[in-house]
């Protein structure tokens, strides 16, 4: 699985997910340009990963369109080419469907779904002109989530984002398939980040978030690096469209909710 000398974008990769691909990618001998808002945490996640291989901290809001296109001019000064393309930046606002806000609704699908479709874009046009030129197409990897497919009632924003980056995954490959040019997603489970910790010191909400993973553990960011690694390589040449679920099998788990007492078993009211 080389992806030696590869050129790679891994946006949101200060910390988190996004920083376990990049480790990734650079442990795999990649030249990583990580993107992100926070400058201190992604110059100081650089400054780390140079010690392994070359890496490179570019701010960027992938939510705007002239920070995505200083994003790809500044990778290409650094390395003439991009090869692959990780869409990982992402947020969230919580709230309930009746309470959620106009503008928080906006926030998160600004970040996590049309900042993938810009920065997805502007690499794709990149990486079709070095095809008509002769040279390799590319890869791009959109990190989708469980919650594409389920629904959480008070993430409201979040679960419509990775819905519809599910969709526009497989539009993007079909888009791009007569170049060559591969596009899939990945969709975590519960995986360990910053934010999951918080949740998991809570005895109760670590119960819950074990009963529906029938693996029986929380999942680590490099188990999702590496699926990332596997797309993004040569072993992954005829796979496109797809989205790959590293989720300790909770997708599969018909699991059942909790009854209220004298519930009655159907609408007409029999028992």
């Amino acid at each position: 699985m080389s992806l030696e000398n590869k050129i790679v974008i891994v946006t949101g990769a200060a910390r988190g997910i996004g920083y376990a691909i990049a480790e990734r990618f650079v442990r795999e001998k990649a030249k990583v340009v990580l993107a992100d808002i926070d400058d201190e945490e992604g110059n100081k996640a650089a400054s780390r990963l140079k010690k392994i291989n070359s890496a490179n901290y570019i701010h960027c809001d992938v939510s705007q369109k002239l920070d995505v296109h200083n994003l790809v001019a500044s990778a290409l000064d650094l390395h003439d080419r991009i090869d692959v393309l990780v869409n990982n930046a992402g947020m969230i606002a919580t709230g309930d469907f009746l309470d959620l806000e106009e503008k928080d609704f906006d926030r998160v699908l600004s970040v996590n779904l049309k900042g993938a479709f810009l920065c997805g874009q502007a690499v794709a046009r990149h990486m079709v002109e070095r095809v008509k030129e002769g040279e390799a197409p590319g890869s791009i990897i959109n990190i989708s989530s469980v919650n594409a497919v389920f629904a959480i009632a008070n993430q409201v924003p979040y679960t419509v984002s990775k819905g519809g980056l599910n969709q526009l995954t497989k539009v993007m490959a079909l888009s791009l398939a007569p170049y060559g040019i591969r596009v899939n997603g990945v969709g975590p489970g519960s995986i360990m980040t910053q934010i999951l910790e918080a949740v998991n010191n809570d005895p109760k909400a670590a119960q819950r978030i074990l009963s529906r993973t029938p693996l029986g553990r929380i999942g680590e960011p490099s188990e999702i690096a590496s699926v990332a690694a596997f797309l993004a390589s040569e072993d992954a040449s005829y796979v496109t469209g797809q989205t790959i679920y590293a989720d300790g099998g909770r997708l599969p788990l018909n699991y059942t909710v909790p009854v209220k007492k004298n519930q009655n078993t159907n609408a007409s009211g029999q028992r």
